[in-house]
């Protein structure tokens, strides 16, 4: 048995919950993934995973093997990384979540220009505005938008750019409902909510002292923020949105913000920004650093 091989079978099995999907995500056979298990099994003298037809679960002796074993693969992937990186020339692949708006409009442009000064490179890109698990999904890179809580976080955080988000409207919407000149005024309005976590129809804003929390209500509830800005362009009501989605309607009079003299703050005690997050293992790679070093510098000069 090829313990190391074994090992990588296993917490593949555990990170996407199933015999068949490991195999598929390990390009093997699934009776190779389940013969290396066993085998694991065999040499420990001990039970890690609870198999049924609909799940795959670990043991508490699989749990405490499991914790071990994701340290130690990482630990070879950062010392493979130290050679193979080491003539300082950016080089191979770079596997990497973004948030799909986000992603489309201000890093996909990017991604030519990048290409260009590091041709030896290839990128890997997933969108989705769920939260990636960088361990299971075998990323090198997560870009996260909004607030950011480290506590028992054991990611490196690199903070991209501000983010700012301003609620507006088309002047057609204001014309026919006016405008609140009160956080707490939003009770009247059509507000349109971007769902991305409990609690996202609830709007806090201050000033100064001041603290305002509204309970928002609208038509039209999405998981998509571009969806509710040709919403808010059309003159169906509100949306909160930040300023790298609509800035240029902003400026081009398309938009126009309301409580201005107000931030609004999701979390009132948390950061909030764009950010790269890595494992610590992909401290010292080199491909790492370059691509958010230079998503740091473009990032600064064209957002909005």
């Amino acid at each position: 048995m090829d313990q190391f091989s074994a090992m990588r079978s296993f917490t593949k099995v555990v990170e996407t919950n199933g015999f068949s999907e490991a195999a598929r995500q390990l390009g093997v056979a699934v009776s190779s993934v389940t013969r290396q298990v066993n085998s694991l099994e065999a040499m420990l003298h001990t039970q890690l995973l609870n198999r049924s037809t609909r799940s795959v679960t670990l043991t508490p002796q699989g749990r405490r093997y499991y914790d071990k074993v994701v340290q130690i693969l990482q630990d070879v992937e950062a010392a493979n990384l130290s050679v193979t990186e080491q003539d300082e020339i950016p080089r191979g692949l770079l596997r990497i979540s973004l948030p799909v708006a986000f992603g489309r409009l201000h890093i996909a442009p990017l991604l030519g220009e990048f290409l260009t000064q590091y041709p030896e490179m290839q990128l890997n890109l997933a969108f989705s505005d769920s939260l990636a698990n960088p361990v299971e999904e075998g990323l090198d890179v997560v870009i996260r938008i909004g607030n950011l809580d480290r506590s028992g976080s054991t990611w490196i955080v690199r903070k991209l750019a501000s983010h700012e988000r301003k609620v507006c409207g088309s002047p057609a919407y204001f014309q026919q409902y006016g405008k609140p000149t009160h956080p707490d005024d939003l009770v009247h309005h059509n507000c349109l909510c971007f769902r991305y976590s409990i609690g996202a129809d609830i709007w806090r804003f201050k000033r100064e002292q001041e603290v305002c929390e509204v309970k928002v209500r609208g038509a039209i509830v999405a998981n998509n923020s571009e969806v509710l800005r040709q919403a808010c362009l059309d003159g169906v009501g509100l949306i909160l949105m930040p300023t790298w989605l609509i800035g240029a309607d902003l400026y081009a009079n398309r938009l126009e913000a309301v409580l201005e003299d107000y931030l609004f703050h999701p979390h009132l005690d948390l950061d909030t920004g764009i950010y790269a997050l890595y494992l610590p293992n992909r401290q010292h790679s080199l491909r790492v650093q370059t691509f958010i070093d230079f998503l740091m510098q473009r990032l600064t000069s064209t957002l909005v």
